[in-house]
């Protein structure tokens, strides 16, 4: 399914290469393991059993540049609700961010930026979950675009996003 070298999303630990493979017996088990760097995070190695069906749906190729553009093109309208109760809020979450589906991650980041906005105004701070919650997905998101759009820097991914952004809306009102 995928071999050594190749640039994969794993789960909410982001852009990892598959360094290798090994043979490795944990809890009295013997098993082959992916060996996965991830890319942004020097010094951290993750072992992935290749048999294990429920870590390999949690490993996926990354996405194409045409994809994320897509996907930029597409945050003006995605709709982002604020969930009042908090409970609620958390559970849909920790789900977004266990699937990484894309447009919940943005739609997520969309509506607790707005919250912290509307906090702000009011004087007061977002929640430590809510922001906890909202770097989470940055970073899951971000990360994946930032590295196959070939970015240096969080900071430049952003200034990609805008312009890309404000060109589009430009294109619509011409």
């Amino acid at each position: 399914m995928f071999q050594v070298n190749d640039v994969i999303v794993y789960g909410t630990q982001g852009v990892c290469r598959i360094i290798g493979t090994e043979e490795k017996v944990m809890s009295g088990v013997k098993r082959c393991y992916y060996i996965l760097k991830p890319v942004n995070e020097k010094g951290a190695t993750i072992y992935a059993p290749t048999d294990n069906a429920h870590v390999l749906a949690k490993m996926r190729k990354l996405l194409t540049v045409e994809q994320i553009h897509g996907l930029i093109d597409s945050m003006p309208e995605e709709s982002a609700s604020w969930i009042e109760n908090e409970s609620d809020r958390k559970e849909l979450y920790k789900q977004a961010l266990t699937r990484g589906d894309h447009l919940e991650l943005i739609r997520m980041i969309k509506a607790i930026y707005a919250q912290k906005k509307e906090r702000e105004a009011m004087g007061k701070h977002l929640r430590m979950t809510d922001e906890r919650f909202f770097k989470d997905a940055e970073q899951i998101l971000y990360d994946e675009f930032q590295y196959v759009l070939e970015l240096q820097s969080k900071e430049d991914l952003l200034s990609y996003i805008i312009d890309r952004v404000e060109r589009s809306e430009d294109c619509k009102k011409k």
